[in-house]
């Protein structure tokens, strides 16, 4: 008995970690797809040119690392594709993350695939100067844009360049479209009311097979789009929402009516009633320098005790 019982221990063992082993493949199959947040700042990033508000000290005397503009990475491992979403003046850095993120979960890196736009605004397509002959010199690239956003890209140098030397390849959405990615992943642009300068303005919700994900950025105010933001939360797994500024105190001096956004505490207004399990839902994102939540505060604590997820940097959804 003194030798079968160890002998029985040991089997039991091995049978047990087989059994784990075998349950972790199979999990991890199911999630070759995934979202990795890239950035969470405003247009400008964190901290800002000739910022010397005390968020920005903070940074200039070591005390906070950088944050970068608001951007997404899509990964899709089963193919060996990567998208972004925004071409932001951190693109340098976002796509090797990104790659080195996809490396991670697959031995490999992928090469880029496409990037998504949402608008003419600074900060989510001027990084597309990368791709460019005096950089990347890349082949091809598909940048999906709205029609005024493509049309912006043709007549406008130095995009034009871009097109002419065929760094890119703008591909022309239509509103409430959806756009088959990959055999796994579909991507569908929406209009949402902004200051529309250049272009029009689009959220974006990305679909696998298991999850369906909202990406707004950028919005003037939830009461002034033709759609209910409460809405359109119910029917995904994951809303990413424009929290740019915290509240209209933020900027002292300035006519917060010329840069509309829903201001946060407006959105805690406005969601305060949803269940725990639609605001778990809600990922802000899209902070401003001054904002609060960009940095670990009392406020971002607070917003998080409330049921509510703030954006990081590295932050994953498996699809």
């Amino acid at each position: 008995m003194k030798t079968i019982f160890p002998l029985f221990a040991i089997l039991l063992f091995s049978l047990t970690l087989m059994n784990c082993v075998s349950h972790d493949s199979e999990t991890n199959s199911t999630h070759n797809q995934f979202i990795t947040v890239l950035g969470i700042a405003q247009d400008a990033g964190y901290p800002q040119a000739n910022c010397e508000k005390e968020n920005c000290q903070l940074y200039w005397n070591g005390k906070e690392e950088k944050r970068h503009a608001t951007s997404l990475g899509l990964v899709d491992n089963e193919t060996g594709e990567i998208w972004m979403f925004e071409a932001t003046p951190d693109f340098k850095y976002q796509l090797h993350t990104l790659k080195k993120e996809s490396a991670i979960s697959s031995k490999e890196h992928h090469s880029l695939s496409g990037i998504f736009l949402t608008h003419a605004h600074i900060g989510h397509y001027s990084g597309l100067m990368q791709l460019g002959h005096e950089v990347m010199g890349a082949s091809g690239i598909p940048v999906y844009a709205m029609p005024r956003m493509s049309l912006f890209l043709h007549k406008n140098g130095p995009w034009d360049q871009l097109i002419r030397y065929n760094n890119i390849k703008p591909v022309t959405q239509k509103e409430d479209s959806t756009i088959l990615i990959s055999d796994h992943l579909s991507v569908a642009p929406f209009l949402v009311p902004h200051r529309d300068e250049y272009s029009e303005t689009v959220g974006y919700r990305i679909e696998s097979k298991n999850k369906k994900v909202l990406f707004i950025p950028d919005i003037n105010k939830w009461d002034v789009w033709n759609r209910s933001i409460v809405e359109e939360i119910s029917n995904v797994d994951y809303a990413f929402l424009d929290a740019t500024f915290f509240d209209q105190n933020e900027l002292p001096g300035r006519d917060m009516s010329e840069i509309p956004h829903p201001f946060v505490e407006e959105s805690l207004e406005l969601f305060k009633d949803l269940p725990d399990s639609e605001r778990a839902k809600i990922i802000f994102i899209h902070f401003n320098h001054t904002n609060p939540l960009i940095l670990n505060s009392m406020e971002r604590k607070q917003i998080e005790n409330l049921g509510y997820q703030v954006a990081f940097e590295g932050m994953k959804i498996q699809l």
